[in-house]
């Protein structure tokens, strides 16, 4: 299931979790733990991905804590570049940003007077 910032470049995976029972072709019931408990264990197939099997790819439960309103709260780790990008009249500075349950091939592009804003030790 997609959890997470909203915008349509920060989605993120949450698992991998087991499949308990088929519904149908297109749709699966997954063994979710209990701190998931608020979200709804039936998923259709456009919402998982095939887990490969590579052990970096897990995310463990309890660093994941799910809210009343089924999100949960990025925290940023660290800073892995830097770029500015020139407009007519003015120039906006963005830095790619690790979070802490996503792997580094899912670092997004926020802008860095945001980020300083919200997480000013990354930049100290």
């Amino acid at each position: 299931m997609w959890f997470g910032k909203k915008g349509k470049l920060s989605p993120s995976y949450v698992g991998p979790y087991r499949i308990i029972q088929r519904i149908s072709h297109v749709v699966s019931r997954l063994e979710l733990p209990p701190e998931m408990s608020l979200v709804h264990p039936v998923f259709h197939v456009t919402m998982m991905k095939k887990v490969v099997g590579d052990s970096s790819l897990i995310v463990l439960v309890e660093t994941i804590e799910v809210n009343e309103e089924l999100t949960y709260e990025e925290i940023s780790v660290a800073i892995l570049d830097r770029q500015v990008q020139k407009l007519r009249n003015k120039e906006i500075a963005f830095v790619k940003v690790l979070w802490q349950n996503q792997q580094v091939e899912e670092a997004t592009w926020e802008a860095e007077e945001e980020m300083k804003k919200k997480y000013l030790y990354l930049f100290e």
